[in-house]
């Protein structure tokens, strides 16, 4: 059955899925989608093991990788219209819940105009970062210039973007850079507590580091106080902590941010260059998959007599 023909993929059945999710308990687990052949992967990969069925329940429409698959670089030079157009293509074949990556949200009346657009399309969260300038991606943290907003700012922008929206059901998410810029655990939990209280639907804490101890440590001061708002973490860097040991400590979110562009790329470098070498493409065929394969992918459309 078509997205269309069930209702899945109406905005009023998109927008409060993921609240849906959150309100089962338990990790909701989200992998990144550039297009929508990749969103097809999200949609559908699925792993059974002895104890159960897994597979992933949204998508997280990131700016980086949106940029690095057109090829250019993640400082916010793709702009919203040409990201929209991304969540088209996605939304056109599947029906997961999405998540967009908002950097800072630019200019508080720009933020107000995207939370209204994106909560019209049916998108499911916003998280924004509350940095400001020309965006500089995290992991390259005090080595880059990046500037952190204000908590009064910021709160203000999040108190304008929940002013703005008509549902419910549309979540503004907010990302702290303390740990990232090196502010300290004290600085990220106050910023926290205070986006909370603006209104913030959840709370995004992230770090560059290869250990877990500093996100460890925030979940648990952030529990002892607010046992509610849902926690999301981006483990791109502390890969090493399980879903079930993220929700021990609290945490409900987990977003893999980046991973399905940056497997694609060494095997399609790969690919190139083994033709390059050969002269030939007969060495490449052991990293493609079949031509016949490919090109019963994607299922044609068919018409249907609706009498």
């Amino acid at each position: 059955m078509s997205i269309n023909q069930n209702g899945a993929g109406l905005p009023e059945n998109r927008r409060p899925a993921l609240r849906k999710l959150l309100e089962k308990g338990g990790i909701v687990r989200i992998l990144e989608a550039h297009s929508g052949l990749s969103a097809l992967i999200v949609e559908n990969a699925k792993v059974t093991t002895s104890n159960e069925t897994k597979s992933f329940d949204g998508m997280w429409v990131s700016s980086l990788c949106d940029s690095t698959i057109k090829g250019k670089p993640d400082i916010e030079l793709v702009d919203f219209s040409s990201r929209l157009r991304t969540i088209d293509e996605i939304m056109e074949v599947a029906t997961k819940p999405i998540i967009f990556d908002g950097d800072t949200g630019g200019q508080t009346e720009h933020f107000v105009y995207s939370v209204k657009t994106l909560e019209r399309v049916g998108v499911s969260a916003i998280i924004i970062e509350d940095k400001m300038g020309l965006k500089k991606n995290s992991l390259f943290g005090t080595e880059a210039e990046q500037q952190q907003d204000t908590i009064e700012n910021f709160s203000h922008k999040i108190k304008s973007g929940k002013n703005a929206l008509k549902t419910k059901d549309f979540m503004i998410i907010a990302r702290i850079e303390s740990l990232i810029l090196e502010q300290g655990l004290d600085d990220a939990l106050k910023r926290a507590f205070a986006y909370s209280e603006a209104g913030a639907d959840g709370i995004m804490i992230h770090s560059r580091r290869s250990e877990p101890d500093e996100i460890i440590e925030f979940c648990k001061n952030f529990r002892k106080k607010n046992s509610s708002a849902p926690l999301v973490v981006v483990p791109t860097t502390f890969n090493n902590v399980t879903e079930e040991e993220f929700h021990g400590y609290g945490v409900n979110i987990v977003i893999y941010a980046n991973h399905l562009i940056r497997s694609a790329y060494p095997v399609m470098k790969q690919t190139a260059e083994s033709i390059l070498q050969n002269s030939r493409c007969l060495e490449a065929d052991k990293a493609c998959m079949p031509i016949k394969e490919i090109l019963t992918l994607i299922p044609e459309a068919t018409s249907e007599n609706p009498h």
